[in-house]
């Protein structure tokens, strides 16, 4: 096999290029083999292996420098970096990651998991580059979906005062996570048709370079100047117009002609955009077809396609689904919106049901939470759904655009706490804290699926700016006989005990259960209550307990900084200092990946931990 012969970085430059398509099928075959038993990200790495191979090539690492956007498309070039043999462990506890991460390799330039940063990243490492007088390449490679996020384009913007070389690489699959949607998908749509032009380009330019003394010299006048070929046969070009020189759009399994391409872009004086077409799941049919079901799986059986493991009970994201498809037939002003994953955050339904009151704004939360701010002041109810790890990118929208004016948006925050494989990225560990400093904000967690429904139902009526936030995975089914109604700011007492109160924060409900279960087997008669309300405090149901109980333990799924737990040791503090507050929550520190289970062990978020720190802080 000729892969066997990549062990460490640069071994792609012994490889002849005539063997390139075998390589590339080798890589292939291995993709789909691995991921099949592990998990992890297929179609958007099939689709971008000749394009990798292309680009290592032409570099040399790491001493050139290549920032991949979002970063799960980087599986074959850690392959060709020497990592291949750590892939039984992807996106395991202790194994590699299924993003770059600096720690595993110093090929690996930037940490990434979010959208649209690599062009940004891309430019400081240009600046500092010709700051120090040092002489290498930096590229980009950023796909069409991010495209849709507005950073990328204040970074395009930036780049073209540039006058040294800055290479970035345009992936156009015309796909995002779903299909991409919005003016740039149909511009570059547009783009990917120009291939009679891109053929004209090529051959002037080949032409002009023949005449003796002259021909190189006319080529770059026109690369430079407004009035170029480009200029001439496509006027109004986008990148062109905004100062960066364009090459493509040229076939992104081709890989000869992507390295006389990426080439060529080695030369130019300035940044330099590469438009290269690729295909998101080539080499594996069920991957090709399905691309948006591939973009991240779980083990699956080759042959037919289909995922080893389906869950036994609804997911919160499949009662959240249906929540909105009953509330949008009782209330015709609620509509829904997603920044690009109307699969994942489960508005697939709600879209089809209803598709006038649906919107999918393509990678671009920021705008989600602001035109959601328009659409309330208009009269309507909007829902943006998203993933707790990406609402983040939006936290100013969300303060200045939605909260300081008190507006009726609802939150709907998926995958909140710890999400397992995808590591540091993706977990949402702070929403609680960055939400819970917003003035107007009013923040939840069910305790189950029953309740996430009556939190939805709640929301809709609540006038306000609200926060629900569920965990990912199969929703919980204990608790059910309690169904209280969901009243604003009021707890649910699940049991009431004496001396230790356990305080239990959405995700947490089962595992306080148990705790509490463990603690009366060990003598204690312990109070459970569900939070329901993270912000604002039930400082009711607080000073009732405070009367009769001399520990209060706080259990949450989010960082100690800023949580549930410091609001009530702080009200504690101030109006019943004889009780004491253990806050069982995530320390001060990114999590890796790895499966949920484990890194709640790794964390001290087990039963069992729990239970420990509670009897000695008891002692």
């Amino acid at each position: 096999m000729i892969l066997e012969k990549i062990k460490k970085p640069n071994d792609i430059h012994k490889i002849a290029l005539s063997d390139f398509p075998r390589l590339a099928e080798e890589i292939r075959g291995f993709l789909i083999d691995s991921v099949s038993r592990t998990g992890g990200h297929l179609a958007s790495n099939l689709g971008v292996v000749e394009l990798t191979l292309a680009l290592h090539n032409v570099l040399n690492l790491p001493h050139d420098k290549i920032i991949w956007d979002v970063g799960h498309q980087a599986y074959t070039h850690k392959i060709l970096t020497g990592r291949k043999d750590e892939f039984d462990r992807l996106r395991m506890e202790g194994g590699i990651s299924g993003f770059p991460k600096r720690k595993e390799s110093p090929c690996d330039s930037f940490d990434t998991g979010h959208s649209s940063n690599s062009i940004s990243a891309g430019l400081g490492y240009v600046r500092a580059r010709d700051l120090l007088g040092q002489k290498h390449h930096v590229v980009s490679v950023i796909g069409d979906g991010a495209l849709t996020g507005g950073m990328a384009y204040e970074a395009l913007n930036n780049a073209a005062d540039l006058k040294t070389n800055f290479i970035i690489i345009l992936n156009d699959n015309n796909m995002s996570i779903s299909k991409n949607v919005g003016g740039m998908s149909s511009y570059l749509s547009a783009l990917r048709t120009a291939e009679a032009y891109t053929g004209f380009k090529m051959n002037v330019t080949r032409n002009l370079k023949k005449i003796p003394g002259v021909g190189t010299a006319v080529v770059d006048t026109m690369r430079r100047t407004k009035s170029s070929i480009k200029q001439l046969f496509i006027p109004g070009m986008l990148f062109e117009n905004m100062g960066l020189t364009y090459l493509g759009p040229v076939d992104g399994h081709d890989m000869r002609q992507m390295m006389k391409l990426f080439n060529e872009a080695k030369r130019v004086e300035g940044a330099v955009v590469v438009h290269v077409l690729t295909e998101k799941g080539r080499g594996y049919e069920p991957a090709r077809i399905h691309p948006s079901r591939f973009h991240g799986t779980g083990p699956f059986d080759v042959e037919t396609g289909k995922e080893l493991k389906k869950p036994a009970a609804p997911s919160y994201t499949d009662v959240f689904a249906e929540s909105m498809v009953k509330l949008g037939d009782k209330e015709k002003r609620l509509v829904a919106i997603t920044a690009a994953m109307p699969e994942g955050t489960g508005l697939k339904k709600f879209g089809k049901t209803f598709p006038d009151r649906f919107y999918d704004v393509g990678i671009a939360e920021e705008h989600a939470v602001t035109f959601a701010a328009g659409l309330a002041l208009g009269g309507m109810i909007p829902v943006v759904a998203v993933y707790s790890s990406f609402l983040q990118r939006a936290i100013d929208q969300i303060l200045h655009d939605v909260c300081m004016q008190n507006l009726h948006v609802i939150f709907a925050l998926d995958r909140a706490g710890i999400v397992g494989a995808d590591g540091e990225t993706h977990h949402g560990c702070f929403d609680l804290s960055y939400l819970s400093m917003i003035p107007n904000m009013t923040v939840l967690a069910p305790k189950n699926g029953w309740e996430l429904e009556a939190m939805m139902e709640f929301a809709v009526k609540y006038p306000g700016p609200c926060a629900i936030r569920y965990p990912k995975g199969e929703a919980y089914r204990g608790l059910e006989e309690f169904q209280a109604p969901v009243e604003y700011g009021r707890s649910e007492m699940i049991r009431k005990g004496r001396e230790v109160a356990v305080l239990s924060v959405g995700s947490m409900a089962k595992t306080c259960v148990n705790v509490c279960e463990i603690l009366r087997q060990d003598g204690y008669d312990p109070t459970l209550v569900n939070v329901r309300f993270v912000k604002p405090l039930d400082t009711a149901l607080l000073d009732q307990i405070a009367k009769d109980h001399r520990l209060f333990v706080t259990v949450e799924e989010n960082v100690k900084n800023g949580g549930f737990g410091e609001h009530v040791a702080s009200y504690l503090e101030a109006c019943h200092p004889e009780v004491r507050t253990l806050n069982i929550a995530i320390w001060d520190r990114f999590i890796t990946h790895g499966t949920v289970p484990e890194l709640k062990a790794k964390i001290g978020l087990t039963e069992t931990d729990i239970v420990r720190a509670i009897e000695e802080y008891e002692d």
